[in-house]
């Protein structure tokens, strides 16, 4: 499964702004530290402000901000959202030689949906808030060391 750019991109942008500060962030800074185009980050921006994920404010002093509740979201609903209605594979267009005796479509959406699964166990706040030494102690019984 590959993230298509727009789910990258609008995952990288609510990391971002999700760093609290005073003042609202803008396309223009955002883009900048993201290495993104401003046309390609409106979009996503327009976007994410219509699912109700980001704040936005037009005009002078105005900006993009991360709505609070954005933070309890699963990751997999995310995803699920930003990626769309893409499947990993179409055997109707065009039309596949052996749908009739193929089961591999079946297998990959349901590795697809191990995947959202996966994601869902976590909420955006909680991928933020995740420590290097967090990341690796929650199965292991050995204790990380800091060098």
């Amino acid at each position: 499964m590959q993230l298509n750019k727009f789910t990258d991109y609008a995952l990288r942008i609510l990391m971002y702004i999700a760093q609290p500060r005073d003042m609202p962030y803008t396309i223009a800074e955002i883009a900048q530290d993201l290495h993104v185009s401003k046309n390609h980050l409106v979009k996503i921006v327009h976007f994410m402000g219509k699912q109700n994920w980001l704040i936005t404010t037009r005009g002078k002093g105005g900006g993009i901000g991360l709505n609070p509740e954005t933070l309890e979201l699963r990751l997999g609903q995310i995803v699920r959202i930003l990626q769309g209605e893409n499947q990993i594979v179409e055997c109707n267009t065009p039309p596949c030689v052996l749908r009739s005796q193929c089961g591999l479509k079946g297998i990959l959406d349901q590795a697809l949906e191990q995947f959202y699964l996966s994601l869902d166990q976590y909420t955006l706040g909680q991928v933020l808030n995740t420590t290097p030494a967090a990341r690796y102690t929650t199965q292991s019984p050995i204790q990380m060391i800091n060098l």
